[in-house]
């Protein structure tokens, strides 16, 4: 019941925060799900939630997608899906752990503390290299928005433009990962209860429902520093269990 009222808990809270600042699921619920469900399963399943959770903000926020913007990181994201899906296939429990966390804070320390020494950049081959960090990363992970936020903060997007072009890349990224780790072996779907089905996908709808009432009311700076906060805290989780399991 415990496992379930967390993994309940963390969906709800990363999907509020992801609409309303364009990233939440992946960065808060990943490392809670890893560390309940271990890091095979816990990111499978994240990797279907942020699917839906991404579909349903993409038609939400489709009035500031920029398909231009969303294409070349889109079609890369492959190239990082397919060692990611080896990774998750071929590496141990402790280890994957440690690169979840690792990743984890490596990438948010970039996009938080790093970002105001990051040049100006444009162009479809630095999209498509953030893409296909961002494949590898969601396929482990299941976080593709710390790799595409650098990009994001050096091509100087503006903020709705970033929250609402990252949801149609969330939607691919996450169909990519989930599919390729199916097909090939890495994860097996069958493996999570039909409890934890049942309570993350509920968690997910109250999720969107509140975060589409905050949003409006929210600033998005504030919402995008504290999910930023709780996912440092869950990337650290995850990296020290990984070390001492």
């Amino acid at each position: 019941m415990l496992q379930v009222v967390g993994v309940g808990v963390a969906v709800a809270v990363g999907a509020a925060m992801q609409r309303v600042s364009g990233m939440g699921v992946g960065l808060i619920a990943a490392p809670a799900l890893s560390l309940l469900l271990g890091p095979v399963d816990g990111v499978l399943l994240v990797n279907l939630l942020a699917v839906i959770n991404a579909a349903t903000n993409t038609w939400g926020m489709r009035a500031d997608v920029d398909w231009q913007k969303f294409a070349p990181i889109a079609l890369a994201m492959v190239l990082g899906v397919v060692p990611g899906a080896w990774v998750v296939a071929n590496a141990p429990t402790d280890v994957l752990l440690i690169l979840v966390g690792a990743l984890l804070l490596l990438a948010l320390s970039i996009v938080t503390l790093g970002k105001r020494y990051v040049p100006q950049v444009e162009g479809a081959l630095p999209a498509a290299v953030s893409g296909a960090i961002g494949g590898f990363m969601n396929t482990l992970a299941g976080v593709a928005g710390p790799a595409i936020t650098v990009y994001a903060e050096a091509a100087r997007w503006p903020q709705k433009v970033y929250a609402a072009t990252l949801q149609p890349i969330f939607l691919v990224g996450g169909s990519l990962s989930f599919t390729a780790k199916v097909l090939s072996g890495a994860a097996d779907i069958t493996a999570i209860e039909p409890a934890l089905w049942a309570a993350t996908l509920t968690a997910l709808v109250a999720g969107i429902a509140a975060g589409t009432t905050l949003a409006p009311r929210v600033p998005s700076t504030i919402a995008h520093r504290i999910a930023l906060g709780l996912a440092f805290l869950g990337g650290a989780t995850a990296l020290v269990r990984g070390l001492f399991l």
